[in-house]
């Protein structure tokens, strides 16, 4: 069955550019309204809220550092005296970095683990109080085909990605009974910048693009069944699954 997003609240990290902002603007024309949390830069978060607020959105922007926890916990306690629920959290935000192991230091590891991973557990059990309130509640984490598959030169990157792809399982598994959703997107090579860093010697030839993955949310989102996806791999035609 197709469900309505009319006035439904969601909230998007790493919405500032790449799968967050197509994903703002996809669900902006579904009908949601939206919290934006971003990095620090104001400008691209600002640009995705008026384009979504064209398009009829109510919409809340809150750009900071998504690894403060006090941070976190300020945006949410702002985003329910603003729209005063919460149906769904996309975990987005992430960044990567391309370097052999033997080069990557454990600031890099501990950086990436902190925005790829920490940052969704922290924001994940910040807004289970009232997802638990709402009869469209959803968690969707975006986790990578290097989630699946680590390459060379990604050892940091692709650890964050499994362990974001663990976390989602078991919260999957807690979660259920309740009727709240988990569900985790793993994309191969969408055309980002974020993919400039990971893969640098990759075209915009053949890639995927953002507003397929923003697609793929869209449904999970819009069409719930008894029959619930837990995981969706997102492949380029013509390569093998888990392939960036």
């Amino acid at each position: 069955m197709k469900i309505l997003l009319d006035n439904r609240v969601v909230v998007i990290t790493g919405a500032g550019g790449g799968i967050g902002k197509a994903t703002a603007i996809k669900l902006a024309e579904a009908g949601a309204n939206l919290a934006l949390l971003g990095g620090h830069n104001i400008s691209k978060i600002n640009q995705t809220a008026e384009l979504a607020r064209s398009l009829g959105a109510r919409v809340f922007s809150l750009p900071g550092d998504l690894t403060d926890d006090n941070f976190l916990a300020s945006c949410i306690d702002k985003i329910l005296d603003h729209f005063g629920q919460i149906d769904v959290l996309i975990n987005n935000a992430g960044i990567a970095h391309n370097a052999p192991f033997e080069k990557t230091d454990v600031e890099v590891l501990d950086k990436i683990y902190r925005i790829n991973v920490r940052t969704p557990f922290v924001l994940s059990q910040k807004v289970l109080p009232y997802l638990r309130l709402s009869d469209h509640a959803a968690i969707v984490n975006i986790s990578s085909s290097l989630g699946h598959k680590g390459y060379a030169g990604q050892s940091a990157y692709a650890a964050s990605k499994h362990a974001l792809r663990g976390m989602s399982k078991a919260i999957a598994n807690e979660l259920y009974t309740e009727g709240i959703r988990v569900h985790t997107v793993c994309p191969g090579g969408v055309y980002t910048d974020m993919l400039s860093v990971a893969r640098p010697d990759l075209s915009s030839e053949g890639m995927i693009m953002p507003d397929d993955v923003a697609e793929t949310i869209l449904f999970l989102l819009q069409y719930r069944t008894n029959a619930v996806i837990d995981e969706i791999n997102i492949r380029r035609e013509g390569k093998p699954p888990y392939e960036i």
